[in-house]
């Protein structure tokens, strides 16, 4: 009840307090007073910065103009312009101000459209070196593709170890088993591929998951619990189209590119890439691989072809070209009765669409379903509402045959989805099912039900998340992979498609229903837009040529940051702003900014030894109040941990890379479960960027070096060096002993050394130098 008040009350409407609380007997209590320890939570209106250069008096002048238009101003226009009266300007100044914000409007749209390219790169080159572990679906081994690839990474130097996985092997638990099965005898591996996006058919429990889906995602998993480092490299069979003449012929592989940029996101000191190869290979295009494989500046995405290496970006779409797409009869709009659907609804009808059919799966007992119906019949249109799981295909047909014969379905929207966020390693294949039931299994349910129909467009609503990968949405970045590559398909066959990567829209839709989801694409630099211009600029899409258009506002200067130093960042390599901004930071305009870890080492090694570990520590509190949504970080307790101040699995992933792309390092994606607070983790950096050189353990070994070049120097009938030489022999068979009795060290002899010099401490170490070498 006191939540419901609170709502009403933020609202703007008047609530009896005093009743309320009466039943409490409320006293009045004085309150601590801080005048300069508070903290403002309303939203700020945006503030333009100013400085002494900043002023323009064009702009001044400009803004003016325009502004006395835009208010419909025609005495002070008259006053700008110097005119004698008002009266001239009358008649224009109303369409002269409609011009200004249509100007305005298609300004932002157009500054929202995207498209997704290939573009050629040089050939990567490398040799292959030790074991790789070939991981593919039970029954392939034999296949000749399969058997072309695996061979040629033998070719190239690689020493290929296969893992077959049966279909029923798709639990992490199990696919470890056999990890550490295959690990028997093996002294680690290179690096690893997987050929498990070829598994033929569906899950055996959970029907809308593709079977080498669910593999790759336990294999991911299972990775990390056996404790192979190596990276994993994804490879699929024409699962994307690199030109207009291709045609992706497995829709279901290509759900393992959605999962496999939320991998690189999430995992990125275990991810290695994705790989497409055509439906034919041969050694030169295996070589290929290979040397993508070998090289350490390979991109993240990669299509290889007999013309080439392809590797994939997010470019600037051209103009929409002025094409319009003429609505009538009914529309299907999934998905409808959600904020995003309700838009779109009255789009329609304000369009020319005769029928507005919303389905859903609460269909007429959703909120406000009567006052949108009222809506769209003022603006001429008959709405009608159905529940349907657009997952069950006899559902979807029962819709279809209630369509009235006198307005014949025209054209499919399907905005209908589904949100089941996790990071990678807490998913399940049942979590799969779920979102891809509504988004991949509707869509191909929408598809096969109507593709004799005769539409006019058939519109997906994908995501942004499909585009790049975000963190935590691994199922949801797969469904939309789907409905992306079925729109492509669908265009290839010569039937309508567009299927449409939205970034977020402001008070409609699923992120906006999430204020943590809202939040994280809000500091990624992906503000909300503004639903009356996303549905302009829907308007332009299906007026236009592109298949699957990226239609995000997008603030580049903080989302270039966010994928700094990473592979992601070569995606976005083509847009201008991006360039630039790697450009001024001193890193390459191709792969992003160069890594800071030796500048920021730079900076600690400056510093004296005391300091260091501070400035480390408000470097790791700033990125933890950022995540945490805090307006500083001073509310952030330096000994407190991590998940103990509000971070869960998906904002720790967020944490680290932050501090990835703050210090250069590659943190673990357990790192803050193993330095589990601010202090901890601190030391931790410190001991990787900048350690203290004369601490014990970190002047050993130049202790050891100096020893050694001592001794080198010395002939060898010299009586100093064979002193020398017996008591270090003397000296080993004490620590050996010393590091025996203590469970640390095993037989003595030449090979095992080094691993004995591991098993003593520091202060032994020394202890024993002192003893036997102090004269030496």
């Amino acid at each position: 009840l006191l939540e419901a008040l609170a709502g009403i009350y933020v609202r703007g409407q008047d609530v009896d307090w005093a009743a309320y609380l009466a039943p409490s007997r409320p006293r009045r209590v004085e309150l601590p007073t801080y005048a300069f320890q508070r903290d403002r939570y309303w939203v700020q209106p945006p503030i333009r910065p100013e400085s002494e250069n900043s002023f323009d008096v064009q702009d001044w002048a400009d803004s003016g103009f325009w502004d006395a238009v835009e208010r419909g101003d025609a005495s002070e226009l008259a006053d700008l312009l110097a005119l004698p009266g008002d009266e001239s300007l009358t008649a224009v100044l109303p369409a002269l101000s409609a011009w200004r914000r249509r100007d305005r409007e298609r300004s932002a749209v157009e500054g929202w459209r995207y498209r997704v390219a290939w573009s050629p790169s040089a050939d990567a080159s490398g040799v292959l070196s030790g074991a790789w572990l070939v991981v593919v679906p039970a029954g392939l081994a034999g296949d000749a593709w399969v058997g072309e690839c695996v061979t040629g990474l033998a070719r190239s130097g690689a020493q290929p170890v296969m893992l077959e996985l049966d279909a029923d092997e798709s639990g992490r638990e199990r696919i470890a088993e056999r990890l550490r099965d295959v690990l028997d005898g093996e002294s680690g591996f290179a690096g690893v591929v997987s050929l498990l996006a070829l598994a033929p058919g569906r899950d055996a429990l959970f029907r809308s998951v593709p079977a080498g889906l669910a593999l790759t995602l336990g294999l991911i998993q299972a990775l990390g619990d056996a404790g192979v480092e190596a990276p994993l490299w994804c490879v699929t069979r024409a699962a994307v189209a690199v030109t207009g003449s291709e045609r992706v012929i497995d829709l279901d592989q290509a759900q393992v590119w959605g999962l496999g940029r939320v991998a690189a996101t999430e995992g990125t000191e275990r991810w290695g890439g994705l790989i497409d190869l055509p439906e034919v290979v041969d050694a030169r295009l295996v070589g290929r691989v290979a040397g993508v494989l070998a090289s350490r500046e390979a991109e993240g995405e990669v299509a290889l072809r007999a013309a080439g290496v392809f590797g994939r970006r997010v470019v600037r779409a051209a103009g929409s070209g002025g094409g319009s797409w003429r609505v009538s009869g009914t529309v299907l709009v999934t998905g409808g009765t959600g904020g995003v659907g309700r838009h779109v609804a009255r789009w329609l009808a304000r369009a020319g669409a005769e029928h507005v059919l919303l389905a859903s799966r609460r269909g007429p007992a959703a909120d406000g379903v009567r006052e949108l119906e009222a809506e769209v019949a003022e603006l001429g249109a008959r709405l009608s509402v159905v529940a349907c799981d657009v997952g069950d295909r006899d559902a979807v047909a029962g819709v279809l045959a209630g369509v009235p014969a006198e307005v014949p379905l025209t054209a499919v929207v399907h905005a209908a989805g589904v949100l089941d966020d996790g990071v990678l390693d807490g998913l399940s294949v049942e979590r799969f099912e779920r979102v891809l039931r509504a988004k991949a299994e509707g869509a191909r349910h929408l598809h096969e039900l109507t593709r004799d129909l005769g539409l006019s467009a058939f519109v997906s609503f994908s995501s942004f998340s499909a585009t790049v990968g975000g963190a935590g949405q691994g199922n949801y970045a797969a469904a939309n992979a789907y409905v992306d590559s079925l729109a492509e398909v669908r265009r290839s066959e010569g039937l309508p498609a567009t299927s449409i990567a939205w970034g977020p829209w402001a008070e409609a839709g699923m992120a906006a229903e999430n204020a943590l989801v809202s939040g994280r694409m809000e500091r990624f630099g992906l503000p909300p837009m503004d639903p009356e211009l996303a549905v302009k600029a829907l308007e332009q899409a299906l007026g236009g040529s592109e298949t699957c258009p990226v239609i995000t506002d997008v603030d580049w200067s903080r989302f270039a940051k966010e994928l700094s130093g990473s592979r992601a960042s070569a995606l976005f390599s083509e847009i201008a702003e991006v360039r630039e901004l790697y450009r001024t930071v001193g890193g390459s305009s191709e792969g992003g900014p160069a890594e800071s870890t030796s500048a920021l080492a730079e900076t600690l090694t400056a510093l004296p030894v005391a300091e260091r570990e501070s400035v480390l520590l408000d470097l790791i509190r700033k990125h933890t109040a950022t995540v945490l949504g805090y307006a500083a970080q001073t509310g952030i307790d330096a000994e407190r941990g991590f998940f103990e101040m509000g971070l869960d699995s998906l904002t720790a992933v967020e944490l680290r890379n932050r501090l990835n792309t703050a210090s250069g390092l590659r943190l673990p994606s357990t790192a803050l479960f193993d330095y589990a607070s601010p202090t901890a983790l601190a030391r931790h950096l410190l001991a990787e960027l900048a350690p203290d050189q004369s601490a014990p353990e970190n002047a050993l070994p130049a202790e050891i070096d100096r020893l050694e070049s001592v001794l080198s120097a010395l002939r060898e009938d010299d009586m100093a060096r064979a002193r020398a030489v017996v008591r270090l022999q003397s000296m080993l068979a004490k620590l050996s002993q010393a590091g025996a009795a203590s469970g640390g060290l095993g037989a003595a002899g030449d090979d095992a050394v080094d691993d004995d010099l591991d098993g003593v401490s520091v202060d032994e170490l020394f202890d024993v130098i002192d003893r036997e070498l102090g004269d030496a």
